[in-house]
């Protein structure tokens, strides 16, 4: 296996921006706590209001890669609403019951429209991670948990605690956001 690039203090303080937390390890996270942009808080890092506008700063895209992002989240919007409605079907059953997932058929229903989703949302991931380094990383993570979900291992669908589907794919919409300049409030209201 090869050896992983060590992190920079970006990645650090992307990482920060887009998980809300980051490991507390090595050199770069002392230099991120130190430039002001970290607190440490049990054995992770948390971003701080200056971390915070750093990154606005920083990551926010221009030109050619923000059009390139731009034309992305047009296209992500639509199956955002899609994934929506997939965790709530996974979740609430018609009738607003409880999916207490003893009932395969549905719940295999719904890994199909994942699946359908997921497959639809590749050649936009793919294309983005291609213009815009930063984003490469989604398409397998996302794929990654979309397997682990047909393996029946029902937590990568929507648990916090893993890089479950949920998870990645909040992760993603939140880096598109940040390149673009926009936060949740805004997209809400436009």
């Amino acid at each position: 296996m090869p050896d992983l690039p060590e992190p920079t203090d970006d990645d650090v303080l992307h990482e920060l921006r887009i998980r809300g937390t980051a490991a507390d390890e090595g050199g770069v996270a002392d230099r991120v706590v130190d430039a002001g942009f970290a607190v440490r808080r049990r054995e992770v890092l948390m971003l701080t209001p200056a971390g915070r506008a750093a990154a606005e700063a920083r990551f926010r895209l221009t030109g050619d890669d923000e059009a390139a992002v731009q034309s992305a989240y047009d296209r992500f919007l639509p199956l955002n609403q899609q994934l929506l409605q997939i965790c709530t079907d996974w979740q609430v059953r018609p009738g607003a019951v409880p999916n207490d997932h003893s009932d395969q058929p549905y719940d295999w229903a719904v890994v199909d429209r994942l699946v359908a989703l997921d497959e639809q949302t590749g050649p936009l991931v793919r294309s983005l991670g291609r213009r815009v380094s930063r984003f490469a990383q989604y398409r397998e993570r996302l794929r990654g948990a979309r397997r682990r979900v047909q393996d029946d291992e029902h937590d990568w669908l929507l648990s916090p605690r893993i890089d479950s589907y949920h998870t990645v794919w909040m992760q993603l919409h939140e880096d598109l956001l940040l390149g673009l300049g926009l936060d949740r409030a805004e997209e809400s209201s436009g």
